[in-house]
């Protein structure tokens, strides 16, 4: 049986891809070559349908026991295994899942300003041409119908950033000693003693790492009416879903995508009044946040001081 001994369980939108590049470098740890198995995320197969892209997305799930202990076997050994699957910490099932199969497993969260977070996952979305919301507070809003209707869970702007419920719910798992708290900006603004706390809680050399890299950067996409016509053909397939296979519209995806993208230019920032409609959402959770890990996270709710605007997005 080849499992691995740690896993990044969260959150989307947080650096843990860069997180993750970073740490294959180090010799003493595995990484998967696949980073989002997801295969804590379902017991069995994947949903087959849900939100824009939902569906070619649960066609990457590794939701074979097989086939995901199969990403571990050509570790070298001695080597520390592990995987980044930042969707863990948000669903609660998956937690379970990890707790049955892997209860002695080490767990790391980065957390970001849940603010932040989710107006960073709406454009991530936007970008890749799968929202149809320009507008980041209404496509905040249209999250209860969209979980109603199955969406995955990266649709869950607000759900994920409610921190304090899902790791109060973690602890009654795992021993508090098994998760390593950080946050986003240890990643952005100390990043080799970031990673230095990464390895010392995996049990490795510390000292080898010395960079995050950037990853996972979203491109700027504006919004064009040329731009509206790309995103609508790749939410929706467009007029390839009426004429040709579906493996001619996934093909289609890439040079779609590379259009969309041509352009240079500065992403849109999270305006003050945007900020000030969504923190209350999160005040009651982030109360809840400092109860369950004893830190202060204070500073997430100062509309006057925002964290600054940062390219890992």
């Amino acid at each position: 049986m080849t499992l691995p001994d740690f896993l990044v369980i969260g959150v989307p939108k947080a650096g843990t891809t860069a997180l993750h590049a970073a740490l294959v470098h180090h010799p003493e740890l595995y990484l998967s070559a696949v980073k989002e198995p997801k295969y804590f995320l379902s017991d069995g197969p994947p949903p087959a349908r849900g939100g824009p892209g939902d569906a070619q997305t649960y066609q990457e799930h590794v939701w074979r026991r097989a086939d995901y202990e199969a990403l571990f076997a050509p570790a070298p050994p001695g080597t520390r295994t592990g995987e980044a699957t930042p969707f863990y910490l948000y669903d609660l099932d998956a937690q379970a899942r990890i707790a049955r199969t892997i209860p002695d497993a080490k767990l790391i969260v980065v957390l970001r300003n849940p603010v932040d977070r989710a107006h960073s996952n709406w454009y991530h979305l936007w970008a890749a041409g799968l929202e149809s919301e320009r507008d980041f507070v209404t496509a905040c809003e249209a999250e209860p119908a969209r979980k109603a209707a199955g969406w995955a869970h990266f649709w869950h702007y607000l759900g994920q950033g409610r921190y304090g419920e899902q790791l109060r719910h973690l602890f009654t798992l795992f021993d508090r000693e098994q998760v390593l708290l950080m946050r986003y900006r240890d990643l952005r603004d100390t990043p080799v003693e970031a990673l230095d706390r990464v390895c010392a809680f995996l049990g490795v050399r510390t000292g080898v790492l010395t960079a995050v890299p950037s990853s996972n950067v979203t491109p700027y996409v504006p919004d064009t009416p040329v731009n509206a016509v790309l995103r609508t053909a790749l939410r929706t397939g467009g007029r390839f879903g009426q004429h040709f296979p579906v493996p001619l519209r996934l093909a289609a995806r890439g040079p779609l995508l590379t259009v969309l993208h041509r352009q240079k230019g500065h992403r849109p920032r999270l305006m003050p009044a945007e900020r000030a409609t969504i923190t209350p959402y999160f005040t009651e959770d982030i109360e809840l946040l400092e109860k369950v890990t004893g830190e202060s996270y204070q500073d997430w709710l100062d509309l006057e001081n925002p964290p600054p605007a940062h390219r890992r997005r």
